[in-house]
């Protein structure tokens, strides 16, 4: 029972800290996880979409991104694990995403009615033989 008891209070004791993720040593600005984190949602929701178009263009998502930011693995798990670890800053990361991907998906639905409307303009002049 002891140990039991040992074992409950740690884990309270644990989950109770302020920051239990340590500080990475190469701490990524939080701007730049909000960065990363966009740039991976796109490439997940176009791998789920469109598959072998990222295999096509012989285009790694993971590897893409680290990369671009000039970054490893451990780097980006590192400071995702740090982030998550304070509920704030994550959640407002998070945020910021959302933000971002709501606003690109209504460039994205303007973009498409000015061609349809466009093509609809073009229809109505075009002379039927």
């Amino acid at each position: 029972m002891k140990p039991l008891l040992f074992l409950f209070v740690s884990l309270l004791l644990f989950s109770c800290s302020k920051n239990p993720a340590p500080k990475p040593e190469n701490l990524l600005d939080e701007e730049v996880m909000v960065d990363i984190i966009f740039d991976i949602a796109i490439l997940q929701a176009a791998d789920g979409n469109m598959p072998y178009k990222l295999a096509e263009a012989n285009i790694n998502a993971n590897q893409y991104v680290f990369k671009k930011y000039k970054i490893d693995s451990i780097t980006y798990s590192q400071n995702q694990r740090y982030y998550a670890s304070d509920s704030r800053k994550y959640k407002k990361i998070y945020k910021k995403v959302i933000e971002r991907l709501d606003l690109e998906q209504k460039k994205m639905n303007d973009t498409t009615k000015a061609t349809n409307a466009s093509d609809d303009v073009k229809k109505s002049f075009s002379v039927s033989e």
